[in-house]
């Protein structure tokens, strides 16, 4: 006697045909699948990019096959040679549209503040929290361009009135020592918050005050890269 859980050697069921008889139904044969490794992952149908390419395309990295200025312009003669006149004019078209997009992507970057593309002196924790210190304050630095630009258009209109070049030349003085003891301040300053946040970072000093100086000389909207707190933020 066959237990419920075991197979049965009974033929299988013959359903019946169309012409009265009988058709012996048999079961679909399984095919044994291949046992793959662990971790496989299937193919994605291309090659996978390496780093390099990939870190030139982004312009992370130079190209080393790149050609330089000289090798550029005797390739750009040898097309010129080849092209008509509408074909060239065309050809450089595209290439300055790929440079000012190339460029513009490239800035965006560098306002963005990402340390792969901004310069090495902007690079760190230690300069973005200079440089949003900076943002979130308000001196008298901030507006020293446009002050300057005005006290140069005076200093000339003064000199065909020299009843007050005298007084011109007080304000100059006084606008160049406010300039100077506020530059003092804010190097100090800067060096101060550094040392709180950062104990045991080494980069301090007259190079770092001139950095939060430089930042603060510049109107907000100039600054690269952009400012990232408001005025009035608690950093």
């Amino acid at each position: 006697m066959k237990k419920p859980w075991q197979k049965s050697d009974a033929p299988a069921p013959e359903a019946p045909s169309e012409e009265g008889g009988s058709t012996k139904v048999t079961a679909p044969i399984e095919q044994p699948q291949a046992k793959l490794p662990k971790g496989y992952t299937p193919p994605k149908g291309r090659p996978t990019p390496k780093r390099q390419e990939q870190e030139i395309k982004r312009g992370v990295r130079r190209d080393p096959d790149a050609l330089t200025p000289a090798q550029q312009r005797q390739r750009d003669k040898e097309l010129k040679k080849s092209m008509s006149k509408e074909e060239w004019k065309e050809h450089k078209r595209r290439q300055r549209e790929e440079a000012r997009r190339a460029n513009k992507e490239l800035q965006a970057r560098i306002d963005a503040g990402d340390d792969r593309y901004v310069f090495d002196r902007d690079k760190g924790e230690v300069r973005r929290f200079v440089r949003d210190w900076v943002d979130a304050r308000r001196f008298f630095n901030n507006y020293v361009m446009p002050a300057a630009l005005v006290l140069l258009v005076v200093m000339l209109v003064g000199t065909f009135v020299p009843q007050v070049s005298a007084v011109l030349s007080l304000l100059s003085l006084v606008f160049m020592l406010a300039i100077v003891g506020e530059a003092v301040f804010i190097g100090v300053r800067a060096n101060k918050a550094v040392r709180e946040r950062f104990p045991e970072s080494t980069d301090h000093g007259f190079g770092l005050g001139m950095y939060a100086f430089s930042r603060a000389s510049q109107p907000r909207s100039w600054r690269s890269p952009k400012p990232r707190v408001e005025l009035g933020a608690k950093v």
